[in-house]
């Protein structure tokens, strides 16, 4: 048996694979954020206690003791932890906006453009750099207290071995020197960190790993792989690896991404270039902000439920009536394809004949619009894969492809697990059949007359979303 543990930011799960790749178990949990005026914030005993509880519970159901364990966690964020990984204060989430107005001083300064030259890392304000530099200057004894300003799965990775370390993938975001593979000192340098520097955990490359220490849930002595985080993580799950080729995550957030071979850093800074296992290969990724949490919020405001989506979908015709969503509803605004903090949601085209089902349906084109805009960004020409909760709902699917006008296929189950065994197995030089674990689950082929129909959907959705961008860039 394999185990690969996921901690999400909603979910922490842990599941058992065979051999083959098939599911044999999977242990999960929720954990809790705490949301109040712009700033999202997890207590990170919690989520190692959640951690610790589903890999306790799964390993005792195995009939023998795992092989391996590979861990993959949620990514940017900042989480100050002491010498032995105990908080100093609750994480902040990367969905975190207290950071908006030094962002918006680094962006006017020119900070934000030359760290992107440099990493390839668009910066949001909830990813690390601003964040340290926030609690730099107005929380600065929390930096003080630290040891280390990690990311999520490495403050478990640290608990389960004693190991400070972090990987490429995660240091991706904004430090990382993608051609020598270790931090960027000037990019640090022009975010005013230099003398926080020491705060970094130092990287592996390859995957930092050890042997599990007495008391995590799992067998002392079990080879533990921390890495990487989940997006790459899912993309290794779902078998993209060639250049061209993407995965597209419907989550709480849209996580978009394609593999390149080639490092450009001359375009609109958005976006990260996520270094990979391999080196030479990157993970060309547009995380936006846009995702499943939009849909919550159309049908919690309209009191229907989500098992209604596929019916609703089927209620409403493509178009909705004329209804139009921008589905910026996350209070820190939009981090890809474009940064732009002040991006808010606008419904267009309502009226009192609107009904429930064209919200929703105008919901879901708006999310698969925002989802097309990221994946050409990134430069997608090969073939897609998709996974995430979105992939519940078979009618949402069907209308993703035809947006997208492109076939899609849906990963197998817990992909993010799934890419966390499949990269601790190539770091302790376990073989396994990968093309047998990244089996596709099915294939789903756009219609054509949809198709059409949405392309030119598609160009309206651009000019909307260039026309409120002068007008957030105002201020209005």
């Amino acid at each position: 048996m394999f185990i690969g543990i996921d901690a999400g930011t909603s979910v922490v799960k842990a599941a058992a694979f065979d051999e083959d790749g098939r599911i044999r178990r999977v242990e999960a949990t929720p954990v809790g954020l705490e949301m109040r005026d712009g700033r999202v914030e997890q207590d990170v005993d919690a989520v190692y206690g959640a951690v610790e509880q589903v890999v306790h519970r799964l390993v005792a159901s195995l009939p023998a003791p795992p092989r391996l364990a590979g861990l993959t966690g949620q990514g940017d964020g900042l989480w100050l932890v002491d010498a032995a990984a105990r908080p100093v204060r609750p994480a902040v989430s990367w969905m975190d906006g207290r950071a908006t107005g030094l962002l918006a001083e680094w962006t006017a300064a020119g900070v934000a453009e030359e760290v992107y030259r440099r990493t390839g890392a668009a910066m949001f304000p909830g990813c690390p750099a601003p964040l340290l530099a926030w609690m730099d200057r107005y929380e600065p004894e929390s930096l003080d207290a630290a040891a280390t300003a990690a990311y999520c799965k490495d403050v478990i990775f640290q608990r389960f071995t004693g190991i400070r370390a972090t990987d490429v993938s995660d240091t991706s975001m904004p430090f990382l020197d993608q051609r020598s593979r270790d931090y960027e000192r000037d990019a640090i340098e022009a975010c005013g960190l230099t003398h926080r520097a020491g705060l970094l955990a130092p990287v592996e490359d390859p995957l930092p790993a050890g042997p599990s220490l007495p008391g995590t849930g799992l067998p002392a002595g079990t080879p533990v792989a921390g890495g990487p985080f989940d997006l790459s993580a899912c993309a290794l799950g779902a078998g993209i690896t060639e250049p061209g080729d993407g995965l597209l995550i419907i989550g709480t957030t849209l996580a978009c991404q394609v593999v390149t071979d080639r490092l450009d850093l001359d375009g609109e800074p958005a976006g990260f270039h996520l270094a990979t296992t391999r080196p030479g290969r990157w993970l060309r990724a547009m995380p936006a902000m846009v995702g499943t949490a939009a849909l919550d919020w159309t049908l919690k405001t309209t009191g229907l439920r989500h098992e209604a989506v596929s019916g609703l979908l089927g209620d409403s015709p493509p178009g909705a009536h004329g209804v139009g969503v921008l589905p910026y509803f996350a209070p820190s605004g939009e981090r890809a394809p474009f940064v732009e903090p002040a991006a808010r949601a606008e419904f267009t085209g309502v009226s009192l004949e609107t009904t429930p089902a064209d919200l929703v349906r105008a919901t879901c084109e708006g999310i698969a619009y925002a989802a097309r805009h990221c994946l050409d960004a990134a430069g997608l020409t090969g073939e897609l894969a998709v996974c995430g909760g979105g992939t519940r709902s078979e009618a949402w699917l069907r209308l993703f492809a035809d947006v997208l006008g492109r076939p899609i296929r849906t990963a197998s189950g817990e992909v993010g697990a799934r890419g966390a065994v499949l990269a601790a197995a190539e770091r302790f030089e376990v073989p396994l059949d990968t093309k047998a674990w990244t089996a596709a689950s099915a294939h789903y082929e756009p219609d054509p007359g949809r198709a059409a129909f949405y392309e030119e959907g598609y160009a309206r959705y651009l000019d909307r979303v260039a026309t409120a961008r002068e007008r957030w860039g105002r201020g209005a």
